[in-house]
């Protein structure tokens, strides 16, 4: 039995197919990104699922694509941790964007992938192997026009009294935006980078709003700037986006690449069922 696993920051989709490809069982559990997750937040989340834990020895092969599994030490973190609940197993652990590469890729075709979630990053694939540009420093100081970024704009903007009337009053009626409680959430619990993205789809649902318009523009056009347009055939290839944030706000994300004369591919809001037709006709 081989598992299939696709995992963001927020959600992580797992599907067991056997040796003919045939789906077995899907499930999900929390995000699972190493690079701000403990080991042991890790390990509960995945032992705490049942038909993961049930089938743990019957695994023998984990294809797992990650957010933060960009470099060596949170793949070695994530390697003991599924080696110590799947012990018949072996593994291969990528980024989570050869997961959208191969859900939205045709074969040795050149495109520029982007992950557009609750983080955001981008490559360009020339058909074998990804390229990248510019090093990741997190949700902190990069991820422009992922669901953190927008979720830190729209607090601080509230904060700073930059939204209107109307709007300022719907957020405060959905959240629960007293200081202690948000400086909380960031500084003391873990997945800052989520709490801060859950924030984004408050923005999604009020888009028509002017403050939103101007935002969601600002965000889609960092994100190209400092990203995409790194690559010299930018306006050469189908640019690719995987991720709830481009999902949902497919037609500002168009807006903003119509604009710059560049070519919109595919906009997926998860790749997990491209990504298993691409193992089982592998």
């Amino acid at each position: 039995m081989r598992l299939i696993v696709d995992s963001g920051s927020t959600k992580t989709d797992w599907i067991a197919i056997d040796d003919s490809g045939a789906i077995i069982f899907e499930t999900f559990t929390l995000g699972l990104n190493p690079q701000v997750l403990t080991e042991y937040i890790i390990e509960e989340r995945i032992i705490n699922n049942y038909d993961l834990y049930q089938n743990r020895k019957k695994i023998n092969k984990i294809y797992f694509y990650g957010a933060g599994c960009g470099t060596q030490p949170p793949k070695e973190l994530l390697t003991k941790v599924l080696s110590s609940i799947f012990i018949n197993s072996d593994f291969d652990i990528k980024e989570d964007t050869y997961a959208a590469v191969y859900a939205c890729c045709k074969p040795r075709s050149k495109a520029i992938v982007s992950i557009l979630g609750t983080g955001s990053n981008c490559s360009y694939y020339d058909g074998e192997r990804l390229h990248q540009k510019v090093t990741s420093l997190g949700y902190v100081l990069m991820d422009d026009a992922s669901g953190n970024y927008f979720g830190r704009q729209l607090l601080r903007d509230f904060y700073f009294n930059k939204l209107s009337d109307d709007l300022a009053n719907k957020f405060k009626a959905e959240f629960d935006l007293k200081a202690e409680i948000i400086k909380d959430s960031l500084y003391k619990k873990p997945n800052p980078n989520t709490y801060l993205a859950k924030f984004a789809k408050f923005l999604v649902q009020n888009k028509d709003f002017e403050y939103s318009k101007n935002l969601i523009k600002k965000g889609f056009i960092l994100f190209i700037e400092n990203q995409i347009e790194q690559f010299d055939n930018h306006k050469d290839v189908e640019l690719h986006f995987v991720g709830s944030i481009g999902y949902y706000l497919k037609e500002e994300l168009k807006e903003v690449i119509d604009s710059k004369k560049l070519k919109l591919g595919k906009v997926l809001r998860r790749p997990i069922e491209g990504l298993v037709a691409y193992h089982q006709s592998h």
